[in-house]
């Protein structure tokens, strides 16, 4: 693998952190500004929504340069989002800090996925891919465990301005090893517009929101769901976090390995096995030991279908797909809000703290339905002949290689 792919990963891994690491200092950011943890929660909503809208919006506005300077100017956009949060004089500031950084995140790893995906031979793209996203699950096992203990004992200022030092760093390895690749002829926005008519990319979105949904509907609870029905002490979740976290890293590097030799069948695995250990946490949750191993086995299972969706949509939008590659990734942001919103829903009800598991269940399941539909579509448009073990007709893998 290529040393470019580092230097991703390294900004990958700071972005990763100032995305996670808030939740452990929400107490001490509210604290300093005397405002409710409701209200400090905003900074982990804005920052969900700012990718969600900053991973198209950055992408447009990008078009027009290249690849590499639109990387590093994303890590000065997020260098600066870093800086403004921990320097803010009032909370409105802060926010303000965690919406700028929160604009290079959707963009950076779609960016960074078709650069990744350049760099390397077309059988080694989903591998690529997976070592970008490498930086991202070593955040939760690392940083931000990292951040938080600093955090806590230090001052929550220092942990972001940490955070915008990685962003430097980041930066000057993008600067330095990242090779200047050229844009395919004749690529304007209309084009990654075009690509959101294939039906093929939408189906791979849908999957990207219920997959992942399915993850966080089970993870946003886990503090309370661990200490209620398993009855670890609350010092221990941290702890949780990092299997969490290592499962990610596992499943990550799995999965990229896998989709570059069956894509759709990995798709297919993971999700049918990420729908059923969902369920069973239902009755793990209520065991110390099978409820930490099937945590690690979420993170695992769910991390499993980043670079085969991924990779999935860079296949499908052929020859323009930058855009459709950040869009994804504000599709994972946005099934991390809509799983949340769902599983705060059923424990409302009355359903108990293990209940949202249920609903990522039901999301990973109709996002298996959803693979299985995609690909008999695919193999009705194409014939049995064009569909490669990748999941994509012959005409568009040799498209795909721009």
């Amino acid at each position: 693998m290529p040393l470019a792919l580092l230097a991703l990963a390294i900004g990958a891994f700071g972005i990763g952190t100032t995305e996670f690491v808030i939740m452990g200092l929400l107490p001490e950011v509210a604290g300093d500004f005397g405002v409710s943890i409701p209200t400090a929660g905003l900074l982990v909503t804005g920052y969900a929504l700012g990718v969600v809208i900053g991973a198209p919006l950055m992408t447009a506005l990008g078009t027009k340069v290249s690849r590499k300077r639109m990387l590093m100017l994303l890590m000065g956009l997020f260098i600066a989002g870093n800086l403004v949060s921990a320097l803010a004089p009032a909370f409105a500031v802060m926010l303000i800090g965690r919406v700028i950084a929160s604009l290079a995140h959707g963009a950076f790893f779609g960016i960074g996925s078709v650069v990744a995906a350049d760099l390397v031979a077309p059988d080694k793209k989903a591998g690529a891919i997976a070592m970008m996203f490498t930086g991202l699950t070593v955040a939760n096992v690392v940083g931000v465990p990292l951040g938080t203990l600093v955090g806590q004992h230090v001052g929550w200022r220092v942990t972001f301005g940490i955070v915008a030092a990685l962003g430097v760093v980041g930066l000057a390895g993008i600067a330095r090893l990242v090779p200047e690749l050229p844009k395919p002829d004749g690529v304007h926005l209309r084009h990654e517009l075009a690509a959101f008519k294939n039906a093929q990319v939408l189906l791979a979105m849908v999957m990207t929101v219920l997959g992942f949904g399915g993850v966080f509907a089970a993870i946003t609870y886990i503090a309370p769901m661990m200490t209620h029905a398993a009855g670890f002490a609350d010092g221990s979740v941290t702890w949780l976090l990092v299997l969490f976290g290592l499962g990610m890293v596992g499943g990550n590097l799995v999965g990229g390995r896998f989709a570059d030799r069956a894509l759709m069948p990995m798709l297919y695995v993971s999700l049918g096995a990420l729908a059923v250990v969902l369920a069973l946490f239902t009755l793990t949750a209520h065991n110390k030991i099978a409820a930490a191993v099937t945590i690690a086995l979420i993170g695992a299972l769910g991390f499993a279908t980043v670079p085969p969706l991924q990779k999935r949509v860079l296949d499908q939008a052929h020859g323009a797909p930058t855009l459709a590659s950040a869009v994804n990734i504000g599709a994972f942001n946005l099934g991390n809000a809509l799983s949340a919103w769902l599983g705060g829903m059923v424990i409302a009800a009355g359903f108990g703290y293990t209940a949202p598991n249920w609903v990522g269940a039901a999301l990973a399941a109709a996002a298996l339905v959803l693979a299985v539909l995609s690909a008999a579509l695919e193999r009705r448009d194409s014939g049995p002949s064009a569909v490669v073990a990748g999941g994509a007709p012959a005409a568009q893998r040799t498209a795909v290689h721009h």
